[in-house]
Formats: structure tokens, sequence, C-alpha cells
């Protein structure tokens, strides 16, 4: 950066530095001796003023301009009226201050800050800043508010990046087309919904569930169509069940059903329940083609003492396939 003169040479008031704001006129003389010798410095749009790689060791105060925590200088670029072209993540305007937490704690700075464009900044050394706050309450003051407020504005943030890493989190346990639950959703929870059974004692049903003849329905009505079953099949499957039961897609044309604390009369009720209603539901608005439109096979199985995920799962396949010999469009156990 190119240094321009002292503060005590530069057309500066400090009364339009943050951190001298509100403070008495005693101690606005003292605070301009202390730092009538600190550089007014020229940082150029696009130069790094803080590295992110550096130890903490002064105070950088705007006074005109602009600059903020950008990922690298070369995406900086000013405009032909000295305004930025990219807008940083975060930036700080004239009478703001960067820097203060790595000064009084020593450490490195936490981010890349550069110029957003041509800016002048005073440089107040961490000596000088600490000789400020030894000998201004005021400054002290203003300082603490400043921290206060940029730790309350970082939790803010990391709410924020929580709250959106939890939506991803959640869309990438969801199947696209269905909108059931996915395979990893399914791989995640029903172990936990195992061990919970098994831990209480209390009853967990599974019903898997298997469109009929779908590659012969892909076949003469095509794909599209295809998605259009399976996504009937999937509100049906929905419409059907508790809150707190659970419904994903396994695979293909392949969905499960999950029945928390149903036995296996009960969840037989439920199936069969299902099995009737997707003989009834529409996938062809027109009606030109009779009910049923799709139907499905259903296999139940309940969980038993010491079994696992994978034979759980088997035991309900097993039952599935049991449903298809014996005709399709219907439940087994």
């Amino acid at each position: 950066m190119e240094q321009l003169k002292y503060f005590k040479n530069a057309d500066y008031d400090i009364d339009s530095i943050h951190l001298f704001r509100n403070i008495s006129p005693e101690d606005r003389q003292q605070i301009a001796h202390i730092i009538k010798n600190c550089f007014v410095m020229k940082a150029k749009a696009g130069q790094i003023v803080l590295d992110a790689h550096s130890f903490g060791a002064r105070l950088y105060i705007v006074l005109s301009g602009a600059l903020g925590n950008t990922g690298a200088a070369s995406n900086l670029a000013a405009s032909p009226d000295g305004k930025p072209t990219e807008h940083a993540k975060l930036q700080y305007l004239p009478g703001e201050c960067v820097g203060e937490i790595s000064v009084l704690d020593e450490e490195i700075y936490s981010s890349n800050i550069s110029a957003l464009c041509d800016s002048e900044l005073l440089v107040v050394e961490a000596e000088t800043m600490w000789k400020l706050i030894d000998e201004s309450n005021g400054v002290a003051r203003n300082l603490l508010q400043l921290l206060s407020f940029r730790i309350r504005a970082a939790n803010a943030q990391i709410r924020k990046r929580q709250k959106v890493g939890e939506f991803y989190r959640q869309l990438s346990m969801v199947d696209g087309l269905t909108g059931l639950h996915n395979r990893a959703w399914l791989n995640t929870q029903l172990p936990i919904m195992i061990e919970n059974a098994h831990a209480t004692g209390s009853p967990l049903s599974i019903i898997m569930v298997d469109l009929d003849h779908f590659k012969k329905f892909n076949d003469t009505h095509g794909h599209v169509m295809g998605d259009d079953a399976l996504q009937t099949a999937a509100k049906v499957l929905n419409a059907g069940l508790r809150p707190s039961d659970f419904a994903a897609r396994y695979g293909g044309e392949e969905m499960i059903v999950i029945l928390p604390n149903t036995n296996e009369q009960s969840a037989m009720i439920v199936a069969n329940r299902l099995c009737e209603r997707l003989q009834k539901a529409r996938v062809f608005a027109d009606l030109q083609i009779d009910l049923p439109h799709v139907t499905a096979s259903f296999g139940l199985a309940m969980l038993r003492e010491a079994q696992d995920g994978t034979v759980f799962v088997a035991a309900a396949d097993a039952a599935l396939y049991r449903a298809k010999e014996a005709g399709r469009n219907q439940v087994s156990l």
C-alpha cells in the first residue's frame, strides 16, 4: 500500500470514525494526540489489505472507499466511477474498522480483506490501539459494542448456515420423483427404529410394495406415464398412513412402508387398505383406460426378537414374492 500522510495532516475528522464517537471533548483531544502520527495509507482496488495468513498487529480504519472479505483479490475490479463491481460477503465502509479482534488476541486474521475500490485507510498499530483503550473509557466502550455486534452477526450467520445445511441435508434424503424418503434416509433411519423397538419392546412392522408388471406398463404407455404411476402410488401411500408412519422409495418401482408401534394384525389392515386404494387410483386422467390403472403386491413382516435390518427387510421381501406368486395385487405375510 502507498503511504500518503500522517493523520494530523489529513483532512479527516475523528468524529467520523465509529470508534471515537460519543466521546467527551477532553477524550477526543487525547485521542487526536495519540493517533496524530498514525499513517494514512492508500489501497488500490483489488489490493489485499489483510492477509488471512498474517498475524494481527494493526487496526485498519476506513476513511474513504470500502474494504471487503473476498476470496481473491484477482476477482475484484473497479468500475469507471470508482465503485466496486463485485460485492463482498461483508463490507467495511467509511468510519468502520477491521482487524480489531486479531489485534486484541494477536492471532491470525480470519480471512483476506481487500480494497473493493481505491480507499484511504488509517493504520493504527497494536501498541497505539492499546494506548487508546487505556487512555479513553469511551474508546473501550465503543470497542466492546463493536465486538458485541460482530459476535451477534457471526452467530446469526452460523445459525443461517446451520439452517441451510439442515435444509440440504433433508433435501438429500428425499426422492426427487416421488417425494418419498429415499434409500439413503432408509439406510440411516430404519436401523435406529429397529434398535429402539428392540430396546423398548414395542412392535415394528414394514410393508414392501412393488408395482405389478411395471416394465410392461412402461413399455406400453411410455416412461413419462410410468413416472406418473410412481407418483400416484407414492401419493396413495402417503395419504393412507398416520403421521407417525413413514414411506420410502426402496428402488425402481419398489417402495417400503414403515409402521412403528404396529403389530402384525394392525399392519395387515393398513396393507390391505393401501392395496385397495391403489386399485382405485387414477393414473390416466381421461379414464379411457378402465381402472385399475395400476396395482401393487404387498409383502408384510413384523420385527422378531434379535432380528437386524437385513433379515427384517429380507422377510418382507420374501412375503412380497409370495404375493406375486399368488397372483399379485394382494397382501402376503
